[in-house]
């Protein structure tokens, strides 16, 4: 008798097991390690050192973008201070390392803390505010972390900046875009593995009661309030983690590029890549670091024709505009960002030659 091949026509869990897994089968957990292996084997050795760069930072923004979708995409609460978060994690690690001589082993995680507090500071409106009111909350606590950064001279040294020493670990100097990209994608692995489980857990499922209905989780008996300022925590700590590599990779430290700017460029990753999704925020690193760098490729090119003028180059609003564009498409079109665009490929390609 010939038997008659079966095609699955959906992703259908029929055990807690089967619904907790982080793979759904041993191919993309096979996948998944052919590309790790191709990431730290291939890409530091054949990318040259401008495109290295790029990669670099995209592992940077990830990660801060993962602690991003966590409190907007998981715990549903919208928060325009990321960017200030950020230099946060960059300014505590520079102090600790140019004053007080921390290690850079040390003062990565403790920059992380650090940010945690402070981010668990500003969360405490999220106890009576949400929705629009938590988001100029947030947006209040980007402007007052600005003003402390710029004038509080005896620490951050004010306009000056800080120059950060050439960090080292285990004795290797990490000085280098090959040596430094190992480090920034095994914490970026690191941190995605963490992300990962800690929404299996009772706290991730806390995370998301709270996002679909705050009234209905507490009366389920979850402390909410609690919950929303760990989840600012964790944002934050991701932030801070994030800020500090970016300062020792960037050597100086000023306070310039963490502004409402930088905010907004998180805000577009995580709607870009897709809400409540941690590979969704990776995609959205990479959509929104390149589109920076094709918008200063199309700048530099516009200039060499003689199209504008180097007096009259301003990269601010051309930015603003692509990145609001490219939100506003993507909310009409994808609402669920990059991360959806990819699982409907991927079931196509699974699933074919069948339509459903």
């Amino acid at each position: 008798m010939r038997k008659l091949r079966l095609h699955p026509c959906g992703n259908y869990k029929e055990s807690y097991a089967d619904e907790l897994a982080i793979f759904s089968s041993d191919y993309g957990r096979l996948w998944s390690l052919a590309g790790i292996a191709a990431l730290f084997c291939a890409v530091p050795f054949i990318s040259p050192p401008y495109l290295l760069y790029v990669v670099n930072m995209i592992g940077i923004y990830a990660i801060a973008a993962i602690g991003l979708n966590i409190l907007v995409g998981y715990t549903g609460m919208i928060s325009l201070g990321h960017g200030a978060f950020f230099g946060v994690g960059a300014y505590a690690a520079a102090v600790m390392s140019a004053t007080f001589n921390v290690p850079f082993l040390l003062s990565v995680p403790a920059a992380g803390l650090i940010t945690a507090g402070v981010g668990m500071i500003f969360g405490i409106p999220s106890g009576r505010l949400k929705g629009l009111y938590l988001t100029i909350a947030t947006l209040a606590g980007q402007f007052i972390i600005e003003y402390v950064l710029v004038h509080w001279e005896g620490v951050t040294r004010g306009t000056e900046g800080i120059t950060v020493p050439a960090p080292t670990l285990f004795g290797i100097s990490l000085r280098g875009d090959i040596r430094f990209f190992y480090v920034i994608f095994a914490v970026l692995a690191l941190m995605i593995w963490m992300a990962v489980n800690l929404i299996r857990t009772r706290y991730g499922r806390a995370f998301i009661a709270i996002r679909d209905n705050d009234r209905a989780a507490e009366g389920m008996g979850i402390p909410i309030f609690s919950y929303k300022i760990l989840s600012f925590g964790i944002s934050s700590f991701y932030a801070g983690l994030a800020g500090a590599l970016w300062a020792y990779y960037m050597v100086s430290v000023t306070s310039e590029p963490f502004n409402l700017s930088l905010s907004v460029e998180y805000i577009a990753m995580v709607i870009i890549g897709g809400l409540g999704s941690v590979a969704g925020s990776v995609y959205g690193a990479v959509f929104i670091t390149v589109l920076n760098e094709s918008l200063r490729w199309l700048t530099d090119l516009m200039m060499n024709f003689g199209f504008i003028t180097q007096s009259g180059l301003n990269m601010a609003p051309l930015r603003e505009f692509a990145f609001g564009l490219a939100i506003v498409l993507f909310i009409l079109f994808e609402p669920r960002g990059l991360a959806e665009l990819w699982r409907i490929i991927r079931s196509s390609f699974r699933l074919w030659p069948f339509s459903y």
